[in-house]
């Protein structure tokens, strides 16, 4: 199993942080040029995702169209929420969002990122040489748009005030 650990910072209140970093629209935003999108298969495909919310992602990723399905398994707003993988390319697959408030203003947003390749041997090469630095790459690109979005005037299209 591989674990990931991001630390982002961002000049923005820590709610609209949690809330952003839980939004269908911003989380396509960020992995847009993966074609990534939420699909209509029973789950949330719009807004921001509570506890017990399902939803499925498509992308094209290492050239092959994939789909995973994760819940929000653990809520607690808003300094955390978790999503575990229910379907999908990984053997296991979970991701722990932590938000925290410094002092002016500026909220300390932590990923923990834990998976696992789908073929326990070949699995493991592919986790070391390729998968953590692929995941890294995805899991940056997000944070950066969060990030984006929460220090603009942009927020607002995606959170009620």
């Amino acid at each position: 199993m591989v674990r990931l650990e991001e630390v982002t910072r961002i000049e923005a209140p820590m709610e609209r942080c949690f809330d952003l970093a839980r939004s269908v629209e911003v989380h396509v935003l960020g992995n847009v040029h993966w074609g990534e999108q939420a699909v209509a298969e029973g789950g949330v495909t719009a807004g921001l995702l509570g506890l017990g919310d399902r939803v499925t992602w498509r992308a094209r990723h290492f050239g092959v169209r994939q789909r995973l399905t994760s819940d929000i398994t653990a809520m607690d707003a808003p300094r955390y929420f978790q999503d575990t993988m229910v379907r999908g390319a990984f053997r296991s697959m979970q991701h722990d969002h932590f938000f925290r408030e410094l002092e002016g203003g500026v909220t300390e947003m932590r990923d923990v990122f834990r998976f696992a390749a789908p073929i326990p041997v070949l699995g493991r090469v592919a986790e070391v040489v390729l998968l953590r630095r692929y995941m890294t790459t995805l899991l940056r690109e997000r944070n950066l748009e969060i990030k984006r979005v929460a220090e603009s005037e942009d927020w607002r299209r995606y959170v009620e005030t």
